[in-house]
């Protein structure tokens, strides 16, 4: 049963991990309008909740997303036909705005592909950090064999995540492949036994939230994913310069340095929502040149 919250998905948080569970199953989580505005609003709840410190992502019965419901038919992919816009008005593409909104997330985002994985399925796992995958998984990037394009900004992310070259292979053909080949080609990490999946998956959150300070975690998750764009590294030495002087003189870095010291536990003190230094978001601004 989804969450009274939310009609397409299960949202829960435990030991500061919270899981976004696609709940769909009789449609094998088949993505629609309605489960875009339900993950953009579970991210949105978790990067406010100072006590989720990691968000684990997954699909309820046999598949992760088969990509989107079909239910329209020919009508699917057409939005004028369906009365939602003028002809070649503009509208922003669904995916695009999930991958999006957890591109901006300050909590990192691990995708745990329990099945099937297709089209926004595949493409929306792109901007989580950590991607592993049941054996029994499958992705396929398949646009060109429904006749429209790689969306959810995929074109910007796939290559930079497996290179070019086999983000080439995989969406020209369009077709569908295993977990192996996807580890193989660098889009999961990892492949486990499916009962190993939920598991392994807590255990790379636990990795990062257990011991970290969350305030760091927030900026070093944001360096790293939009410094790809960067045509320089004096871009990256910019915003590191200015984000080291910050946070070197932070409550966190005290504690990082003399719980270190002591041999004990670190017990960070700062918060996301509301203790992120005044270089954040650099990327609004020129800090200098």
């Amino acid at each position: 049963m989804a969450d009274p919250d939310f009609e397409t998905l299960r949202y829960a948080v435990a030991d500061g991990i919270a899981t976004v569970t696609l709940d769909r199953p009789d449609r094998l989580n088949a993505f629609t309008g309605t489960m875009m505005a339900d993950l953009i609003a579970a991210f949105d709840r978790a990067d406010a909740d100072d006590t989720v410190r990691a968000v684990v992502v997954t699909g309820a019965g046999r598949a992760f997303c088969a990509g989107a419901d079909l239910a329209e038919g020919a009508k699917t992919f057409d939005y004028a036909a369906q009365g939602r816009l003028a002809p070649d008005d503009g509208m922003r593409d669904s995916g695009g705005r999930v991958a999006l909104r957890v591109f901006e997330m300050k909590k990192p985002v691990i995708a745990a592909v329990n099945g099937p994985a297709v089209g926004i399925g595949a493409t929306m796992l792109l901007p989580m950090d950590i991607r592993i995958a049941s054996a029994e998984a499958r992705f396929g990037f398949v646009f060109t064999r429904r006749g429209i394009v790689p969306e959810a900004a995929s074109s910007w992310f796939l290559p930079r995540l497996v290179g070019i070259a086999q983000a080439l292979r995989w969406v020209l053909s369009g077709r569908v492949f295993d977990a192996t080949e996807a580890q193989a080609g660098g889009l999961v990490s990892e492949v486990v036994p499916p009962e190993r999946l939920l598991p392994r998956a807590y255990e790379l959150a636990h990795e990062i939230a257990d011991g970290t300070s969350a305030v760091s975690v927030a900026l070093a998750r944001q360096l790293l994913w939009r410094m790809l764009g960067a045509d320089h590294p004096m871009e990256a030495h910019k915003v590191d310069s200015r984000l080291i002087q910050q946070t070197g003189r932070s409550p966190d870095a005290a504690e990082g340095v003399v719980s270190f010291l002591e041999k004990r536990p670190a017990r960070f003190p700062l918060r996301p929502s509301a203790d992120m230094p005044d270089a954040f978001p650099w990327w609004e601004e020129r800090p200098f040149t």
